[in-house]
């Protein structure tokens, strides 16, 4: 009987009759990009997602279940690479951590602090769109070109940038996410900000009370929320793929 050989490329740990089957299968050649690091993968097509996370596993060492991937939107564990259509050579992102960088990571006292003091200042029920900062932006009405908001549905991240929102002082803003860099562009008239995903301790959103097709998101840059940078009339469908997408890797 023939012996199973041990490969430094990191494959899965399968049998070798598993092995021979693998070889088998129709595979494609794409690439897998974490942070800085580029990984070249030959994977079977009808294998899945979930499959592929085990494989990653052994190459940058993030936990399966503390892994997210993305091609054209967030990648669901039960879909095969056949079925999201991969093409060959392309990209796919790795949102994740390793166990060693979720235990350097201090504890989130900000985020204790904020609670413990929404709790006793104000009416905590009143919508954040009805409190007078927001409302005069609000009042202001829909911007012409904003995008379509529905409701009830959930979007993976469109592929041109999300556009057609303000922040609090009017000025027309847009969101690029640059995840083979880590990166989400927050872009006005006057200058374009990039900013590391890492680096975003927290997002914050809530429908706007009469257009609930849209909401506010607050972006927040610091410890404290006096650094939340507020955007107004992002889409319903887009905004749980927002915060997948910049805070994923930090949800288990």
């Amino acid at each position: 009987m023939a012996e199973s050989s041990s490969s430094p490329s990191g494959s899965n740990d399968t049998s070798a009759t598993n092995d021979v089957n693998d070889a088998e299968l129709e595979k494609i050649d794409f690439k897998v990009v974490w942070k800085k690091s580029t990984y070249d993968v030959s994977f079977p097509l009808d294998h899945r997602i979930d499959q592929l996370k085990e494989h990653i596993n052994t190459l940058c060492g993030i936990p399966p279940a503390m892994m997210k991937l993305m091609y054209k939107g967030m990648l669901k564990d039960d879909s095969t690479l056949r079925d999201i259509k991969l093409t060959k050579g392309a990209k796919m992102m790795v949102m994740g951590s390793t166990i060693q960088d979720v235990l350097t990571v201090a504890p989130p006292l900000p985020e204790t602090t904020k609670s413990s003091t929404a709790s006793s200042v104000g009416p905590a029920a009143e919508p954040l769109s009805q409190q007078k900062e927001h409302k005069k932006v609000i009042e202001r009405g829909v911007p012409e070109d904003a995008m379509p908001g529905i409701l009830g549905i959930k979007e993976g991240l469109p592929a041109q940038p999300l556009s057609g929102m303000v922040n609090k002082h009017g000025s027309k803003v847009r969101l690029t996410f640059k995840l083979e860099d880590d990166q989400v562009w927050l872009g006005t008239k006057e200058r374009t900000e990039k900013i590391m995903m890492g680096s975003i301790k927290n997002i914050v959103s809530e429908p706007i009370k009469g257009h609930e097709r849209y909401h506010m998101l607050a972006i927040q840059l610091g410890p404290t929320e006096m650094s939340r940078y507020w955007i107004y009339w992002v889409p319903a469908q887009y905004v749980d793929a927002i915060k997948d997408t910049i805070l994923g890797k930090w949800t288990y």
